[in-house]
């Protein structure tokens, strides 16, 4: 009976002891709490983001409506030379209004020269294209590589903030006087991280994109190349 009692207690102990554990202890953390506590280097990074943001937004439709393609485009293109109707191949690219036509647009209007020198001006033109579309991702890589640092600049002023309130409390240290400072150097390393990864992987993606586009101006450019060789030599 003795033993009954002493494991009916022991279990007592245990399942108040689970429940104390199963508590919580601490309030849930509010982000936006967290967030002001960083300071203004916080207001640093919100800004950074919402640039960030908004150039991969406004690259990314354009580049969206810069990768669509007209399967037949090409085709139309060789029909009008081989007609010799440049004038109507002219306004086609025109109305397409893409970088592949705008760039064989540029080559139509200077069909009457060589070969080459059809060549080396589509080529310009595509660059011109090319560099067009990069519109805004250099910003978008510097905030990439600038969002961290910013972060650790607040881990910084945050930790000097902490030392030197520690060393006017002098003896009265009090971990409450510690706490601004501490928040600030921690919480402004999470942000300038945050912002730095999420720029960075944005970044690689309109890359990407850019890419693409440039490649299918490569493949159309040589495509048109061959029209102009197979005209120039049929004449």
């Amino acid at each position: 009976m003795v033993l009954k009692i002493q494991f009916a207690q022991v279990a007592a102990v245990a399942q108040d002891s689970i429940m104390n554990l199963t508590e919580p202890v601490v309030e849930g953390i509010n982000v936006w709490d967290l967030a002001l506590k960083g300071g203004w280097i916080m207001l640093v990074l919100a800004l950074l983001s919402v640039v960030g943001v908004y150039i991969f937004f406004e690259r990314f439709s354009v580049l969206r409506k810069a990768m669509k393609r007209n399967p037949l485009f090409m085709e139309r293109i060789h029909d009008n030379v081989k007609d010799d109707d440049i004038k109507s191949a002219t306004n086609y690219c025109r109305n397409e209004n893409t970088p592949v036509s705008r760039v064989i647009e540029k080559g139509l209007k200077n069909f009457r020269l060589s070969a080459d020198a059809i060549r080396e001006t589509v080529d310009n033109s595509a660059n011109l294209e090319v560099a067009i579309l990069e519109k805004g991702l250099p910003i978008l890589s510097t905030i990439a590589a600038v969002g961290p640092m910013i972060g650790f600049l607040g881990t910084v002023t945050g930790m000097v903030q902490a030392f030197w309130e520690m060393s006017n409390a002098g003896n009265n240290i009090d971990v409450s006087l510690l706490s601004g400072g501490i928040y600030e150097a921690m919480i402004t390393t999470v942000g300038g991280l945050i912002v730095g990864i999420i720029a960075i992987f944005a970044y690689n993606y309109l890359v990407t994109l850019v890419d693409k586009v440039q490649n299918d101006l490569e493949a159309q450019i040589i495509s048109f190349m061959e029209i102009v060789h197979e005209k120039k030599e049929n004449k």
